[in-house]
């Protein structure tokens, strides 16, 4: 008896297809694994090639049914793009040319398989198109605030390729009349992006504020090291940071809309202006330190700065990165850096950008003398849930 009652439970099972057993203990609805309903498919919007396949309903685990290429994937806003890209079932491919660990970061934020690291030189023209070979969507992040033995600001700002959507994220105050050179050569990769593909879409950030941002977090060292911080031309010029993780959700907005930021420009700003000295203000504010300030004209900060530009490629060994006495950085900051009132906006794209004082720096907290809770300006443990 006990050898018929096996066989017919063997039987039994091998009849049944284990997809249809899964589906007996867990139904499953076609139409949130499908693209059958119009709800879930794509919204990129492309060249006549008709929507995407999109299953899921828009976790990581989903699939969107975008594949974008990321160009500047392991620096300072990429960290941010991927993520956001990757939370909602996208694949992204991160072309990188230096350690493989470069990229290890962002293997995490994305399910399995979702982010794919690739090298590339990024002088091959060929290397270049096997990168974006396989992707529907590529967004250039690259850009530096200095220049490096190996490349320029022209060489940094000129990427770019065909394909069905294309973002390229340059910076607020772009213009070949502009004394800086980054921002003449973000102007110029404009123009030459919007002459080959006039249905790229162009955002113009301003500075950005974030956990590895590249004014505060240098401030607060320089300031925590020599109990003083310059203020260059007194610290007078007017600039609208935005929050590092908006500008990243303006990239998504942009891609994921019906096609309207198309062969646009956009400029994001933060919803405050700040001179430099009240910017200076919130970051002693944050870090608990007496402010003490040394005002530097002009002049001679660019004749501080000066020295490393000359020797730049005349030495046979690489000099250290400019932080706070950048001559390009000064030039930029000569005049104010504001949205144009007649700009394209987050407003656009349907945004609300964050103020920055608060949670977009509460990160500073880790310049703080003895701990989060203590601090210079402070005589005892602090309780309050503000920072």
């Amino acid at each position: 008896m006990q050898t018929i009652s096996r066989r017919l439970a063997r039987d039994n099972l091998t009849s049944r297809s284990p997809i249809h057993s899964l589906k007996s203990l867990y139904p499953l609805s076609d139409r949130c694994y499908g693209d059958y309903d119009r709800r879930y498919a794509s919204t990129l919007t492309t060249k006549g090639i008709g929507h995407l396949v999109r299953k899921g309903t828009g976790g990581r685990s989903s699939v969107s049914g975008i594949v974008a290429t990321v160009f500047g994937a392991t620096g300072f806003l990429g960290r941010y793009l991927v993520q956001q890209l990757a939370k909602t079932g996208s694949q992204v491919l991160v072309p990188f040319r230096g350690s493989e660990d470069s990229p290890r970061h962002l293997k995490l934020m994305g399910d399995l398989g979702q982010i794919v690291p690739m090298k590339y030189n990024p002088r091959d023209e060929n290397s270049i198109k096997a990168v974006m070979a396989k992707a529907n969507v590529v967004i250039n992040l690259i850009g530096r605030e200095y220049e490096t033995r190996n490349y320029s600001f022209e060489e940094i700002s000129k990427e770019h390729g065909g394909i069905m959507r294309f973002i390229q994220v340059s910076c607020l105050g772009a213009s070949k009349s502009s004394p800086s050179r980054m921002l003449q050569a973000k102007a110029a990769a404009e123009e030459s992006i919007l002459r080959e593909l006039p249905e790229a879409t162009i955002l113009r950030p301003a500075v950005m504020i974030g956990t590895e941002d590249r004014i505060l977090n240098p401030w607060a060292q320089f300031a925590k090291k020599y109990n003083f911080l310059p203020m260059i031309g007194g610290g007078s010029t007017k600039i609208q940071p935005v929050y590092v993780a908006d500008v990243a959700s303006a990239v998504v907005a942009a891609l994921k809309d019906d096609g309207s930021s198309m062969g646009k420009v956009y400029e994001l700003g933060g919803p405050d202006v700040y001179t430099l000295h009240q910017l200076a203000e919130l970051m002693y504010e944050m870090i608990r330190e007496w402010p003490h300030y040394v005002n530097v004209p002009f002049p001679i900060a660019k004749a501080i700065s000066t020295p490393r530009d000359l020797f730049l490629n005349k030495v046979p060994f690489p000099l250290p990165s400019p932080s706070i006495f950048n001559l390009d950085m000064i030039n930029a900051l000569s005049s104010d850096n504001l949205v144009s009132e007649d700009a394209l906006t987050f407003n656009d794209l349907e945004l609300v950008p964050h103020k920055v004082k608060g949670y977009p720096i509460e990160y500073l907290i880790q310049y703080r003398k003895g701990g989060p809770n203590y601090g210079s300006t402070v005589s005892e443990r602090v309780t309050s849930e503000y920072p």
